[in-house]
């Protein structure tokens, strides 16, 4: 696993980000453990959070796209982090953009603040964490309304590896409906096999009893293998 995965997922445990216990998700799934992106609440914190995003787009997209779309409202501070660390690691001065929940008539008008979009423009769409693509089936029409325009994929932090509305992932259900490539900074798989059983700042994140519900979840909601 690479180097900036491992720290994004101590990243997220020091920030209170990926916490562990008993939750329920929206879809009304009990879960042992959950993702609250929420959590990053300082420049520090985001700025770093922009760096893990802008590896993973770049290993997996390479920063040849114009635009990067973060749907609102928590998609904004995420273009906003991770358009400045694309700039700083690679160089590459991509333009951020985002939707508001409700069209402005005055002043800067419109439904998308930041950059415009404009036709021939190439799209990465991020995200927080994606379970059922709700929010992909709101985003895609206002990218596509503002021209002809290539959406090159969605990145979100964590892929949960559960299923969606079938039995493929959430992040598999959107690349086949729409016809792009999804990634994530880290799997829940990833996380998993950094954080078991090994001490972490004096303490055993995941054990053997947290790692045996953590395998009877995906027993129950995991995707076919």
């Amino acid at each position: 696993m690479e180097q900036y995965k491992q720290e994004f997922i101590e990243f997220m445990v020091d920030c209170g980000v990926l916490k562990f216990g008993d939750f329920v998700t929206k879809s009304g799934r009990n879960t042992p453990f959950f993702v609250n992106t929420g959590f990053y609440r300082t420049g520090a914190q985001l700025a770093k959070l922009g760096e893990y995003y802008a590896r993973a787009i770049n290993d997996k997209f390479g920063t040849d796209f114009d635009i990067l779309f973060g749907p609102a409202y928590k998609g904004i501070p995420l273009s906003v982090a991770t358009s400045m660390q694309i700039s700083n690691l690679y160089g590459n001065d991509v333009k951020y953009c985002s939707n508001r929940k409700e069209v402005k008539d005055h002043g800067d008008t419109g439904i998308l603040l930041g950059s415009p979009i404009n036709d021939g423009d190439k799209v990465v769409i991020i995200e927080d964490v994606t379970t059922a693509g709700t929010s992909i089936n709101e985003t895609l029409p206002i990218i596509k309304a503002q021209g002809d325009v290539s959406v090159k994929g969605l990145v979100v932090s964590v892929d949960r590896m559960e299923r969606g509305q079938g039995e493929k992932s959430a992040l598999e259900e959107i690349r086949d409906k729409f016809g792009f490539e999804t990634t994530a900074i880290v799997t829940m798989q990833e996380v998993v096999e950094h954080l078991y059983n090994k001490e972490y700042k004096g303490n055993i994140i995941i054990d053997d009893e947290l790692k045996s519900r953590i395998d009877a979840y995906y027993d129950k909601y995991g995707v076919a293998k």
